[in-house]
């Protein structure tokens, strides 16, 4: 028997409905915010990550599906959203059409990891990206749609800011940094070891206790923003405030991906275990031009729907739709016709083989139908349907041309 491979899982039943329901709650809202669908591809050159999410990041050094395909090109399954849109972006020269371009996606990535409960190897995000925007406010927003869709589905939070500094401020940081993180050197992981000369800020999220306790003491870079940062930081946090939306900060908080600067956010869950982030993002004002685009202020998040599924709560359930069925096996050509009538209006669910009504009933039920519909050897000689409406529990006989 062949098996689905490790860390790559079926969407069926329950959790397709749960999964769907999420997708077109988060499309309502993020169209209400004034955002647009696109899709990029699956597959995308290596380079295109190695540039965005960074070398020294564990998805490009670890955790990718990279290959050479049949024409020698180096590609790769996208382990990440953001960098295909930038891409498309850049591609479709919107970056010199100036204005504001406000993007959603929704789709699967891959990662090579150890999956885990709500870490999968295929697994599916939900996503936002604006460009154009070099405002706090769009940052703000980006919380705010967050807010909406989990408040939407029932599902509750904690939010956590930082912010990153950008050009002004990063520099003499990374520089405070590097030299306290040497210091402790024999004391950290190899992994912090390696970050000090590639990417020394990521090992302020390094998952280690021994390096998380150590680090309590080393230099905050939100101390150290320079005034802009500093008062953008705080603009931030006055407009969540008049929201209603509560946070904390997170002096650690620097996001998994080398892009980002200034604000970073991540919105956590305290049921789904130790990996408790459900959405997370911030800007990252450099990527455009970083990947060849002409300098352009961007920001955006993405949601793990997987680690959403369970915490999802769904509305109540209500009955639709229409189930038929024969009696006797000479009906079937007239319940086939009628089926196919009523499918051009109505959620219509048919079943080929001819039973009696207890069985049709408990068909129907199973099938959360709101009327069952039967045809047998009387209503066949006389023309008619029997309907039984399954939420009244009441039923009548019509002709079966006006049905």
């Amino acid at each position: 028997m062949i098996n689905s491979l490790r860390g790559m899982n079926d969407i069926m039943s329950e959790d397709y409905e749960r999964f769907t329901y999420f997708i077109n709650t988060a499309t309502k809202i993020a169209q209400n915010y004034g955002f647009h669908f696109i899709e990029t591809p699956l597959l995308e050159e290596t380079a295109l990550f190695k540039r965005s999410v960074g070398e020294s990041s564990d998805i490009v050094g670890k955790e990718m599906y990279q290959f050479i395909d049949k024409g020698e090109n180096d590609v790769c399954l996208r382990p990440e959203g953001t960098a295909g849109v930038v891409r498309a972006f850049i591609q479709r020269k919107l970056d010199r059409a100036g204005g504001l371009h406000r993007f959603f996606y929704h789709g699967a990535m891959f990662r090579y990891e150890r999956p885990q409960k709500g870490r999968l190897r295929q697994f599916h995000q939900f996503g936002v990206e604006s460009f154009g925007e070099a405002s706090v406010y769009e940052d703000a927003t980006m919380i705010m749609m967050v807010a909406d869709i989990l408040d939407a589905c029932g599902i509750g939070y904690r939010l956590q800011l930082n912010s990153l500094g950008d050009h002004n401020c990063m520099p003499q940081y990374r520089e405070n940094l590097v030299g306290y993180v040497k210091n402790i050197a024999d004391q950290v992981c190899t992994d912090c070891v390696r970050r000090i000369d590639t990417n020394p800020i990521r090992v302020l999220d390094c998952k280690n206790e021994n390096c998380q306790s150590l680090y309590k003491d080393a230099p905050k870079l939100i101390d150290n923003l320079c005034g802009e940062c500093d008062e953008d930081f705080a603009t931030l946090q006055k407009i969540l405030d008049d929201a209603g939306i509560k946070y904390e900060i997170d002096t650690n908080l620097v996001r998994g991906l080398d892009y980002y600067s200034k604000t970073a956010f991540e919105f956590v869950s305290d049921n789904i275990g130790s990996q408790s982030a459900i959405a997370g993002g911030g800007r990252y004002d450099k990527l455009v031009e970083f990947l060849d685009g002409r300098a352009t202020p961007a920001v955006g998040f993405a949601m793990g729907i997987e680690r959403l599924m369970e915490l999802i709560v769904m509305p109540e359930t209500k009955r639709e739709g229409y189930y038929i069925g024969a009696m006797d096996e000479e009906a079937l050509p007239l319940v086939i016709q009628l089926a196919q009538k009523k499918r051009k209006t109505d959620k219509t669910t048919l079943d080929y083989k001819a039973k009696n009504l207890k069985n049709h009933l408990k068909a129907a039920d199973k099938m959360n139908a709101k009327y069952c519909c039967i045809i047998g050897e009387d209503e066949l000689r006389s023309e008619t349907i029997w309907i039984k409406d399954l939420e009244n529990k009441t039923d009548e006989k019509i002709a079966s041309v006006d049905f």
